[in-house]
């Protein structure tokens, strides 16, 4: 069990880090920040290939035409 002692400390210490406006905390509070926002975006984004709105259409166009022409006629 942690005892209330310990607690206090880890407080104060967190409270000394975020409040502190020293260089050292600030800079490894946007390097903690920007690893919990850039993980998960490198994550999502590897391996696609952005592609315009034009590319999008053409190749929906494409899509429509080949169901289209594969459909069988009644």
């Amino acid at each position: 069990m942690v005892s209330q002692a310990n607690h206090g400390g880890f407080r104060a210490k967190m409270e000394h880090y975020l409040y502190s406006g020293e260089k050292k905390h600030v800079a490894a509070g946007m390097a903690i920040i920007g690893v919990l926002f850039g993980v998960p975006w490198y994550l999502m984004n590897r391996g696609t290939k952005h592609q315009s709105h034009q590319d999008y259409l053409e190749k929906a166009d494409r899509a429509r035409n080949a169901r289209l022409h594969s459909a069988p006629s009644k």
